[in-house]
C-alpha cells in the first residue's frame, strides 16, 4: 500500500494529470485483494470528487460483490449513494453469488429508472435458478415477463438463460416452448436443451435434438455424453464417445471427465487407463476435478495401487481428492490405512467435511474397527463441528451392528435427532440378519419393508431370516406380500472387461458368443474346486429367487460364476481378473472364489455393491467380514 502515499496531483494539476491519477487508482482497484486496500484507494476516490464516477464505482462494486474477499453489504451501500448509477452497477451486484433477493435487487433498479440491459436478464435470471425455491420460481415467471416487456424476447442469451431457468425447476415443456419459438438459436442454445433434458432423465429426447442440431461444440459432445452417464447409459457414453473420436474432435478435459466416470461404471479399466494415458500424452491441465475423477476411476476398477500412484503424484491435491483416496481404501476394506491418510490429511491442513467422515466411518466399517468408528465420529464432530446426517448415522448403526453390539446400535437409533429413515433401519435389520437376532430382526425388519416397499431385498433379507427360524408361513407371507404388491427382484449381472470390450452376464443367461464354453469351464471348475473342498452352500437359496428361476438358474450358474470362467478362459496363471456384481455377492459365490484364485493360480478383484473382495490364495481381503 506505499504507492497510495504518491497518489496526489500537483499544486497546478492539468487535466492529464487528473486522468493519469484516476487511471492509476483504477489499476490498482484491478488488482486489489483485501477490504482494507480497496477502502484506501475508495478514499483516494472520495478526496479527488470520483465517488460519484460510475466507472469507478463499478470497480468498487465489482470486488466487493464478486470476490470472495469482499463485502457484499458495502457493494450494496456504494450503489445507494451514486446518484445516477447505471446498468452495469445493477448487473454485478445481481451476480454476486451471496445475493439473497435478486428480485428485490432488480426492483431497486427499476424503481431508480435504470433500463434493463442484454447483460441484466441473464444475471437474474441464473441467479434465480440456483435457489430452487418455489418464491424464486414465481419470481423468474415475473422476469420472464419482463424480458418481453423491455424487448429482449429476441436476444439469444437471456433466452437460453431461460430455458436453463425452467430446466432447473425441471419444468421441460416451458424450457421446450421458449426453445421453440427462439428466432436466432447458436449452439449454446441447443446445449442447453440437451443437458436440461438429462438432467430431468429424458436422455432419448436428449439425444434426438443432438442427431439434428445444425452444428455441434465440444460442450455439445459432453453436454450428452456426461448426459449418458449421468442416467447410467455407459453404453450409450461410449458409443457416443467412438462417434465423436471418427468425426475428428479431440479429447478435451471435460469429456476425459465424463468418459472416465462411464469408465467407472462399467469397471471399464482398459479404456480407462485408455484415457488417462491420452491426457498425459497430450498435455490437458489435470485440474482437481480430472485428477479425483482419474483416482476414484482407478479405485472403483479394482486397481487401487494405481490410484495410489496417481495421487501421490498430484502437487496440489483438493478434499475432493483426498476424500476420494481415503474412500477408495475404505471400499477396498484397507481401514487403518484410509484411517492414516486421514491423519496425513490433517498434517497437510486441509479441513475434513462430511464426506470424509462419511468415509472414515465406512473404513471402520468394512474391518470391524469399532473403537476407531466411535472416536472419529465425535472427533470430528467435536474438532471440525461436522453435523452429522442420516447417512453418518447409518454407517455408524452399521459399524456397530454388524460388529455384535446390536443394542449400543439400537441406542444410537433412538437418540438420533431425526427420524431414522429405511436406510438406517437397513443397516440394523441386516446386522441382525447376520447375526441371526430373530426378536430385534422382526421388529426392524417388518418397519423397514413398509418404509422402502419397492426395495425387494428388505423382503428377501426379512424371508430369509424366518427361513432360518423355521418360521415357514411367515417367510412364505412376506414373499406374498412382495408379489401383491408386484415388487420384483432385481436383476443381478456381473461384468468383466477383456480388450477394452465389456462382457456382461446374467444368472443362467446364455446370450454370450461363447456361452457353450462358459458353461464346459464353469462345470470343470466347480469340479476342480470340489476336490479342494467345495461344498454348495444352499442356505437362503430359496428365498434369494422365484421358484422359475430357481430352477432355470441354480447357484452355480450365478453371473459372477459366469464371468470368471470367461475370465479363466482369457487369461493364464498370475493374471488379474477384475469383474463387478450390481448387487451383493452371495456366500456360495465367496466361498467359490476363494477356492477357484487358489486352484487356477489368480487373483480375482470382485466389486460389489458393497465393497471390494480380493481373491488370492484361497483367501479374501475381507477376512469374511462382510
Amino acid at each position: 500500500m506505499a504507492s497510495l502515499e504518491i497518489l496526489s496531483l500537483p499544486p497546478s494539476p492539468t487535466t492529464e494529470d487528473f486522468r493519469a491519477l484516476r487511471r492509476m487508482i483504477h489499476r490498482g482497484l484491478d488488482s486489489c485483494l483485501s477490504m482494507m486496500e480497496l477502502r484506501q484507494y475508495h478514499s483516494q476516490l472520495v478526496r479527488l470528487g470520483l465517488s460519484s464516477d460510475n466507472d469507478s464505482a463499478g470497480r468498487l462494486v465489482r470486488f466487493c460483490a464478486l470476490s470472495p474477499s469482499g463485502d457484499l453489504h458495502y457493494a450494496l451501500r456504494l450503489s445507494e449513494l451514486l446518484p445516477r448509477p447505471d446498468p452495469y452497477i445493477f448487473n454485478t451486484l445481481i451476480r454476486s453469488p451471496i445475493l439473497s433477493s435478486p428480485l428485490f435487487l432488480y426492483s431497486q433498479m427499476l424503481l431508480r429508472s435504470v433500463h434493463p440491459n442484454e447483460f441484466t436478464f441473464p444475471a437474474l435470471l441464473k441467479s434465480l435458478s440456483s435457489t430452487g425455491t418455489s418464491h424464486s420460481l414465481d419470481a423468474g415467471r415475473q422476469v420472464h415477463a419482463h424480458v418481453f416487456k423491455f424487448g429482449f424476447h429476441h436476444d439469444t442469451i437471456s433466452q437460453n438463460n431461460l430455458v436453463n431457468f425452467y430446466f432447473s425447476y425441471a419444468l421441460s415443456i416451458h424450457a421446450g416452448l421458449v426453445f421453440e419459438k427462439m428466432l436466432n438459436r447458436d449452439v449454446v442454445s441447443w446445449t442447453t436443451m440437451i443437458s436440461g433434458l438429462c438432467r430431468i432423465g429424458s436422455v432419448s429426447e436428449a439425444r434426438n435434438l443432438f442427431d439434428i442440431m445444425p452444428k455441434r461444440s465440444s460442450i455439445s459432445w459432453n453436454a450428452m455424453i456426461s448426459g449418458y452417464v449421468q442416467n447410467g447409459c455407459f453404453h450409450q457414453a461410449f458409443e457416443l464417445f467412438n462417434r465423436m473420436r471418427g468425426d475428428g474432435l479431440e479429447l478435451d478435459k471435460f469429456v476425459a471427465a465424463s468418459m472416465l466416470a462411464a469408465c467407472t461404471g462399467l469397471s471399464a479399466l482398459e479404456q480407462g487407463r485408455w484415457i488417462h494415458s491420452h491426457i498425459e500424452r497430450n498435455g490437458i491441465e489435470l485440474d482437481a476435478k480430472l485428477a479425483t475423477t482419474i483416482v476414484n476411476m482407478y479405485c472403483k476398477c479394482g486397481c487401487l495401487e494405481k490410484a495410489y500412484e496417481v495421487f501421490n503424484g498430484l502437487r496440489n491435491k483438493g478434499l475432493s481428492t483426498w476424500n476420494c483416496m481415503i474412500g477408495g481404501l475404505a471400499s477396498h476394506g484397507r481401514g487403518e490405512e484410509a484411517i492414516k491418510l486421514f491423519t496425513d490429511m490433517e498434517k497437510e491442513m486441509v479441513r475434513p467435511d462430511d464426506i470424509t467422515l462419511l468415509n472414515i466411518l465406512n473404513a471402520c466399517g468394512h474391518t470391524g474397527l469399532v473403537d476407531q468408528g466411535r472416536y472419529y465420529f465425535h472427533y470430528m464432530v467435536q474438532s471440525y463441528g461436522i453435523e452429522p446426517k442420516m447417512e453418518h448415522f447409518g454407517c455408524l448403526v452399521n459399524l456397530l451392528g454388524r460388529a455384535g453390539h446390536l443394542q449400543e446400535a439400537k441406542k444410537v437409533i433412538d437418540e438420533m435427532p431425526m427420524e431414522p429413515d429405511a436406510g438406517v433401519l437397513g443397516a440394523l435389520f441386516g446386522a441382525c440378519s447376520i447375526l441371526g437376532n430373530l426378536d430385534l430382526g422382526d421388529l426392524i425388519g417388518t418397519k423397514v419393508v413398509e418404509l422402502d416397499p419397492e426395495n425387494s431385498g428388505r423382503y428377501i433379507l426379512l424371508a430369509n431370516l424366518y427361513s432360518r427360524a423355521g418360521r415357514w408361513d411367515d417367510a412364505a407371507n412376506i414373499r406374498r406380500l412382495m408379489n401383491d404388491r408386484g415388487v420384483k427382484k432385481e436383476t443381478g449381472w456381473s461384468v468383466i472387461e477383456k480388450d477394452g470390450v465389456v462382457n456382461k452376464f446374467i444368472a443362467g443367461g446364455k446370450s454370450h458368443p461363447e456361452a457353450s464354453h462358459i458353461y464346459t469351464k464353469v462345470d470343470e471348475m466347480l469340479q476342480r474346486i470340489r476336490l479342494a473342498g467345495y461344498v454348495l452352500d444352499t442356505e437362503g437359496m430359496l428365498h434369494e429367487m422365484d421358484d422359475k428361476e430357481d430352477k432355470k438358474n441354480p447357484l452355480r450358474f450365478h453371473s459372477e460364476k459366469l464371468a470368471i470362467a470367461f475370465g479363466l478362459l482369457h487369461s493364464k496363471p498370475g493374471d488379474t481378473l477384475r469383474i463387478t456384481k450390481n448387487l451383493r455377492m452371495c456366500s456360495d459365490c465367496h466361498a467359490a472364489s476363494k477356492l477357484i484364485a487358489k486352484v487356477y493360480d489368480r487373483e480375482i478383484v470382485m466389486r460389489d455393491r458393497n465393497r471390494f473382495h480380493h481373491f488370492k490364495g484361497g483367501k479374501c481381503s475381507c477376512k469374511d467380514y462382510w
